[in-house]
């Protein structure tokens, strides 16, 4: 499977070729980028105190750690590998506790940069020359990232060394023994790992794969020799380790067995049917590693395989998922515009929180709770992935793009390369970009408390007095008299009440549904434009906390929404569970209202339309003054960061395309149709 034909041209090439500046400059920053991250997690790992990190470690060298246990090794603090990894780390000695939190985590970063030289290096061939200089810092950079790499870290894990093994094995190391041998002892350490053998075997290295299982047999005898009660403890007593370290069915456990258990089945119904379930996977997950290390594609072969491996271990823990993250190598889609959806994804699935993926709903728990495995189950088993002998391979189908509008200025777009594409973006993309980033913005708005909880309460209702005071001084400081001529009147107030309550998600959403299908190159001009006023409106609620009138003691506001407030209480107003209640300025609730407003009149084709949606932040503006939850310079804070957001969107990318015809349009008509601004 090492076939340096395949597999190694890679490292010539980053060697030998000649890169232009700017191919040079970005290696540099990308370089730059991966020893960042790499200093950024030394540095988290070693300044936090002692017994909050390396917990896992403390499995060795803590007081009752496999280094002091004179009997079995599993009656350590939770000891959860196989006999073979007890005998072959447990000659540490005691002089060496004292330096082994530094060397293991300096050891565990070197294992990282040497995995992600190995699968750059790893690559199927041919690739560009820009690929082969920005492969290896960009897979380290990658792996930093992930999960299941800052886990290993932080818990002072030997995760990472099973797969770097296999890596080394099936890329690096010349000759077959030594490849078996390497992945021998990973599976050693991994029992799974023995997966990799009938995929040795299969694709014309059974020398190989006879020595892999040579090598784990002979490793485990060994074991078995030395440790005969351990051995039996983890073998039979456990059932290969099922019965190890936390509950088979946490949220951590990311394999068949633990996806089975969380939704319910126990017993010697949920052992059949993961049995079942892991050599259906286990089948189907060879066949098709088998047929894309013929294909040329190797690492891509492995990766499956280690899917495999993650769906079908009786315990995957998240810090042994790194198989996942190695499946992005993977090309899927004919277009261009789909060929980012699947590596995108999987660098997701292993970079972020399963919440921070899918909504708090109860109905999308499952698939929350087992995303990871649900990841590693598609590469195995489904997602096609195209052959290195489709058309679509090396060439997809390139976008389509609108003809660029004149601008005002010289120097605009100053990016000139992020031109209007004419088709709609990949579905899947879009939802899976806006539930991140709205989980990101939901996450710095939810920190932006201006300190702690009261130093930010407090913080919060100075810069009230202050917008207060400024509003008395221009004479627009109507909150109060809203407030209470609303709260008085009862259909009024159920009213804004529910206006508040009920569209501030539901109209943008909606626009942006309609632009996506109907008008796509308005509707990535319009995104753009709305992910500018969003990151502009966070700085402001960072920079200034603010508490709203009705979070403001002593000015006698009513709360029509949200009831009656005990200022009483010191934690009153500070964080929910849903969001920052001092994240006031600007007001979003306002700016979300007068981006769907301004986007409906520029866009729409009837003088009714454009009125009917500017009507739409006339009524938000009311309501969030009637209700007491914004001052007035709220509202024009937010029209200030929405203006600011089409400003930077007119001059990253410049005026928006007047071209609106889809790919099916023009094939009915030989002539494109050039439609005015404000007209369908």
């Amino acid at each position: 499977m090492a076939n340096v034909e395949h597999s190694g041209g890679a490292a010539d090439t980053l060697g030998t070729a000649p890169a232009g500046t700017r191919l040079r400059a970005a290696r540099l920053a990308l370089w730059a980028v991966a020893a960042i991250l790499a200093v950024r997690q030394l540095t988290v790992v070693l300044s936090t105190p002692s017994g909050e990190r390396l917990t896992d470690l403390e499995t060795w060298v803590g007081p009752h750690g496999v280094l002091h246990v004179k009997g079995s090794l599993y009656d350590s603090t939770r000891f959860t590998g196989t006999p073979f990894a007890g005998l072959v780390l447990k000659p540490l000695t005691k002089s060496a506790q004292a330096a082994l939190g530094w060397g293991w985590t300096f050891g565990t970063l070197l294992l990282v940069v040497a995995l992600g030289l190995v699968a750059a290096r790893a690559l199927p061939q041919p690739v560009g020359r820009r690929t082969s200089l920005l492969a290896a810092p960009v897979a380290i950079s990658l792996l930093m990232l992930s999960l299941p790499v800052r886990n290993a870290l932080w818990l002072g894990q030997t995760s990472i060394i099973p797969v770097l093994l296999v890596l080394l094995g099936c890329f690096a190391v010349r000759g077959q023994r030594g490849s078996g041998l390497c992945i021998g002892l990973a599976a050693a350490l991994q029992p799974t790992m023995l997966l990799f053998a009938p995929l040795l075997w299969f694709t014309g290295r059974r020398r190989a794969a006879a020595a892999t299982a040579g090598t784990f047999a002979a490793c485990t005898a060994l074991a078995w020799a030395a440790l005969p009660h351990d051995s039996y403890t983890y073998w039979v007593h456990h059932m290969a380790g099922v019965g190890l370290g936390g509950k088979a069915d946490a949220l951590g456990n990311q394999s068949l067995h633990g996806g089975l258990l969380r939704l319910g089945l126990t017993g010697p119904l949920e052992i059949t049917l993961f049995l079942l379930l892991s050599a259906g996977v286990a089948a189907l997950a060879l066949r098709r590693a088998v047929r894309y290390a013929h294909d040329g594609q190797l690492l891509l072969a492995v990766a499956i395989t280690g899917c495999a491996v993650v769906a079908v271990s009786p315990t995957a823990w998240q810090h042994q998922l790194l198989w996942v993250l190695l499946a992005m190598v993977g090309r899927v889609g004919r277009r261009a515009s789909d060929r980012y959806v699947w590596p995108v994804a999987m660098i997701l699935v292993t970079a972020l929180p399963a919440k921070m993926m899918l909504p708090n709903m109860t109905v999308m728990h499952p698939l929350r709770d087992n995303l990871v495995l649900l990841a590693a189950l598609a590469a195995a088993t489904a997602v096609p992935f195209l052959s290195r002998t489709s058309l679509h391979y090396q060439t997809p189908i390139p976008a389509e793009y609108a003809q660029p509008v004149p601008a005002r200025f010289r120097r605009v777009p100053l990016l000139p390369f992020l031109r209007r594409v004419l088709t709609r973006p990949n579905l899947l993309l879009e939802l899976l970009l806006i539930r991140v980033v709205y989980a990101a913005y939901s996450q710095v708005r939810l920190a932006a408390t201006g300190g702690t909880a009261s130093g930010g309460r407090a913080r919060a209702e100075r810069h009230g007095h202050t917008v207060l005071d400024i509003e008395r001084f221009l004479h627009i400081d109507i909150e109060h008299w809203a407030n209470h001529t609303v709260a008085k009147t009862g259909w009024l107030r159920h009213f804004f009440d529910f206006y508040y309550e009920s569209f501030h998600f539901v109209v943008p959403l909606t626009v942006l549904a309609v632009l996506y299908w109907r008008r796509p190159v308005d509707y990535r001009w319009a995104r753009a434009s709305l992910g500018f006023a969003t990151f502009l409106a966070l700085i402001g609620f960072w920079l200034f906390p603010l508490a709203p009138p009705r979070l403001m003691p002593g000015l006698g506001m009513i709360d029509t929404v949200h009831g009656v407030q005990d200022f009483s209480k010191p934690d009153y107003g500070t964080l929910t569970a849903l969001t920052n209640q001092y994240a006031a300025m600007p007001s979003l609730h306002f700016g979300w209202a007068l981006w769907c407003g301004l986007v409906i009149a520029v866009i729409a084709p009837r003088w009714w339309m454009k009125a009917l949606g500017l009507l739409h932040p006339l009524f938000t503006v009311s309501a969030i003054i009637a209700t007491g939850n914004h001052w007035v310079l709220d509202a024009v804070g937010g029209a200030v960061v929405v203006s600011a957001g089409f400003g930077l969107s007119y001059v990253f990318q410049g005026p928006r395309a007047r071209l609106v015809t889809t790919t099916a349009a023009r094939q009915e008509s030989p002539a494109p149709l050039a439609v005015p601004e404000g007209q369908l």
